[in-house]
């Protein structure tokens, strides 16, 4: 296998923490990557299999094992003729420009999810989805390999456990190898159906409504650089894994101690949604909180940063500060979304 001088994490990660890792290789075929792993597997040593590191928290000790970077590329469409394409792209392909040349190609149904970071394995990892979109709404299967039974299995989509950030493959995270995504797309030029008021608002066009899916893009860029989420070196605002805690889902009861203004969104089975930035603010946590090294993003409540010298210790004791604050004040306990890797909050 091709291994990398080791480096720190922090240079392959969009928090840019995390000390280096014992071994670093770059797997550039499937059969390298299967091997890979199965090999650290059988002699028992630790792997962090790594995409784009836009979702991992880092400790600043590093890892000490073996970290796998999947640069595995490739795409392969197929068309049944019908106007329906099975689009089935590499682990290792960078998501944004897959979401560009899906707008080009005129493949509905990912635009609203233009601007993420990462690489395309993670997508069905996190259920990814922003602006009303999802893309288990689009994902007809996921190939990965077993890490546990040795094999190569095919989920449709029904069997991914799908769910809000969520998926099976995220809940057993040292089993599941993903080795490619399948996508299934109409075909056109307009949007899928505006699902998000506030895209909806900027696009100055009604709920469940159309539009160019390359006007749909411009948006939501516009939409995430005005809260910090579309990567730039230049801005530490940027420096982040993202929205660093999901909005929490709650059972009538716990919902209904919320304040009565508390955002407040029906999910199934009975239970609310409510968001994470609300809770976070009204905590008192505004935006730009924190007097160090890590602050809350001066953008977005949801982003802890990195403004350009900070660690992984102290981030973490500013996620359990907003963490125990919101819980105190609100009696709702926020769930981290990006992966802890040698840290705990």
């Amino acid at each position: 296998m091709p291994e990398r001088p080791t480096v720190p994490l922090a240079e392959l990660t969009t928090l840019r923490l995390g000390g280096p890792p014992k071994r670093l290789v770059e797997v550039h075929d499937e059969a390298e990557l299967i091997a890979e792993v199965a090999t650290c597997d059988s002699t028992g040593e630790p792997v962090l299999v790594l995409g784009g590191g836009s979702n991992l928290v880092v400790d600043d000790a590093g890892f000490d094992g073996t970290v796998v970077a999947v640069r595995i590329a490739g795409v392969d469409i197929a068309d049944d003729g019908c106007g329906v394409l099975s689009v089935t792209i590499a682990p290792g392909e960078d998501w944004d420009a897959f979401v560009v040349r899906a707008i080009a190609e005129e493949w509905r149904g990912v635009e609203c999810l233009s601007g993420i970071p990462g690489r395309c394995g993670a997508v069905p990892m996190q259920n990814v989805g922003a602006y009303g979109q999802e893309v288990s709404q689009s994902i007809a299967s996921v190939r990965t390999y077993d890490r546990k039974h040795q094999r190569q299995t095919t989920y449709a989509a029904g069997d991914c456990g799908f769910g809000y950030r969520t998926s099976r493959f995220k809940r057993e995270p040292d089993r599941h190898l993903i080795l490619g995504v399948t996508f299934q797309f109409a075909r056109g030029d307009l949007s899928a159906p505006l699902a998000y008021a506030e895209l909806a608002r900027r696009l100055d066009a009604p709920i469940g409504s159309r539009r160019p899916s390359a006007e749909v893009r411009s948006a939501v860029l516009e939409l995430r650089r005005g809260k910090g989420m579309v990567l730039d070196p230049d801005d530490h605002d940027t420096w982040s894994a993202g929205s660093f805690f999901t909005n929490p889902i709650l059972d009538a009861e716990p919902a209904e101690r919320l304040p009565a203004e508390a955002p407040r969104w029906p999910v199934e089975d009975g239970r609310v949604k409510t968001s994470a930035a609300w809770l976070i603010e009204h905590a008192g946590y505004g935006k730009g909180y924190g007097d160090g090294e890590v602050r809350l993003s001066s953008k977005h409540t949801l982003a802890l940063t990195n403004r350009g010298s900070a660690s992984a210790a102290e981030l973490v004791r500013l996620a359990r500060e907003v963490r125990d604050g919101v819980e105190a004040r609100f009696g709702v306990r926020l769930v981290n979304e990006p992966v802890l890797v040698g840290v705990e909050l």
